[in-house]
């Protein structure tokens, strides 16, 4: 297998590179989600097809690709759209680059990669002639950043598949993941003359920048708070006004720690200097800089699987209204009703909380399942790790809109791939691991009754 690999690897980074080249984020310019993302998924689809596996579009939602035989449906479910590529970039973000035995590009890791690995398992039994007693179906989907309407057009078309995954996780595997809601903090009556920040609602916004009245705030304590901080920020002055921008660090929504949020620490900055205004005291009242709800009591409802995090990603100036939108994941054990109680009730005269959408109920499974486990033996198969387990995480996969699947893989334990921030990569060598332990994994779910 890993011999296999090795010998073709020239034409899985060359694969990797013809997908990395498309800038699929979400797009209005052509239905359904983009220009960009209907290339991808005509190349993905053609890179298929060339490896005798036949396919099928579904409406530029999503399209897949299928092999073997029978009733049961082995679902490895992976999706070809990106988040911005955002500032920072050591390398052009669209070509893959490869560097300190890693490839560099949008994608790379989140998903593209991973949907590299999986068609070249399937490539790799076809080629051994392994016998297929289920049918195997590799369904690339292009809105999984953006809300998943790819896979439940999927689900509408064909409905769900009988077992399977989704690479877009963290090896070993992914039992539980975390409830959703999202929405906006508005205020109508900021004096804030215009403001803008960060690169998506999941992204911890690692820019921010403000426009404030001349003279409305104390210079001096406003650098006492960002050099006591560690915080890097400059400031503008214009005929009347002053622009203020302060620099963060980027993540995942799921896992705010790892990030430094910028609009967060602008808020809090303003707050420490004098800026008298109903929208900063409104955020800095119920949020600060805290990342899980601390201040609206969101830690009574953590259970022994999972935590609350929220994410401030976006900020602007519409009309009037300033408006900001809010990640939050909430534990596993818990439901959308009860935990959007105290976001409903930040509410004064000036701001409010409004709710985007419906929430997003959490995921879980009972890992003793035959199916769950036949993809943590493919782990230890490959690996031979016994010390990692499967986990509850925040992020949000294509688990939540198909049933009978969790994610697995493509991150291995202890990487940190810069998923959703500058200089997105994969190792050369945990590439490799990924298609492996598909390959193990498509065996094992094989022989799942």
């Amino acid at each position: 297998m890993r011999e296999y690999i090795d010998k073709h690897f020239d034409e899985i980074v060359d694969d990797l590179r013809q997908l990395v080249k498309f800038n699929s984020e979400y797009s209005e310019d052509e239905k359904p989600f983009g220009l960009e993302n209907r290339k991808v998924l005509d190349k993905s689809l053609s890179l298929m097809e060339e490896k005798g596996i036949k396919t099928t579009n579904l409406d530029y939602y999503c399209g897949y690709g299928e092999v073997g035989e029978g009733e049961k449906v082995i679902g490895i479910v992976s999706h070809l759209d990106i988040v911005p590529a955002g500032e920072g970039w050591d390398s052009d973000p669209f070509e893959l680059t490869i560097k300190a035995d890693s490839l560099f590009g949008r994608g790379t890791s989140d998903d593209k990669g991973a949907t590299v690995a999986a068609m070249w398992a399937v490539k790799y039994l076809l080629d051994t002639g392994y016998k297929f007693k289920k049918r195997v179906r590799l369904i690339n989907g292009c809105n999984e950043e953006t809300g998943s309407a790819c896979v439940r057009h999927y689900v509408e078309k064909c409905g769900d598949v009988d077992m399977g995954f989704t690479p877009d996780g963290d090896f070993p595997g992914i039992y539980a993941e975390k409830g959703m809601i999202g929405g906006y903090l508005v205020g109508h009556n900021s004096k804030i003359i215009d403001i803008k920040g960060g690169d998506g609602s999941n992204i911890v916004a690692k820019k921010c920048t403000a426009t404030l009245p001349a003279k409305s705030f104390d210079l001096d304590k406003l650098d006492d708070f960002f050099t006591e901080k560690g915080i890097k920020y400059e400031l503008k002055n214009n005929v009347s006004s002053v622009d203020l921008t302060v620099y963060g660090k980027a993540a995942h929504a799921s896992t705010p720690d790892f990030g430094i949020n910028a609009i967060s620490y602008l808020m809090a900055g303003l707050k420490y200097c004098g800026f008298e205004d109903s929208y900063v005291d409104f955020y800095m009242k119920n949020f600060g800089l805290t990342t899980h709800g601390e201040i609206l009591g969101y830690e009574e409802l953590k259970d022994s699987e999972s935590n609350t995090s929220i994410n401030m990603g976006v900020i602007y100036k519409e009309g009037n209204d300033i408006k900001c939108t809010l990640d939050m994941r909430f534990p596993v054990k818990q439901n959308s009703e009860t935990c959007l109680q105290p976001l409903l009730a930040i509410k004064d005269e000036d701001n409010e909380f409004i709710l985007r959408g419906k929430g997003v109920e959490p995921l879980y499974f009972d890992i003793s399942s035959p199916f769950i486990q036949a993809l943590d033996k493919a782990y230890r198969t490959v690996t031979g790790d016994t010390e990692h387990q499967m986990e509850a995480i925040g992020g949000g996969t294509y688990a939540k809109a198909m049933k009978n699947i969790i994610a697995f893989g493509c991150e291995l334990p202890g990487e940190q791939n810069n998923i959703h921030d500058a200089n997105e990569h994969v190792e050369i060598e945990s590439l490799k691991t990924q298609i492996m332990c598909y390959i193990e994994a498509i065996k094992n779910l094989n022989e799942v009754e």
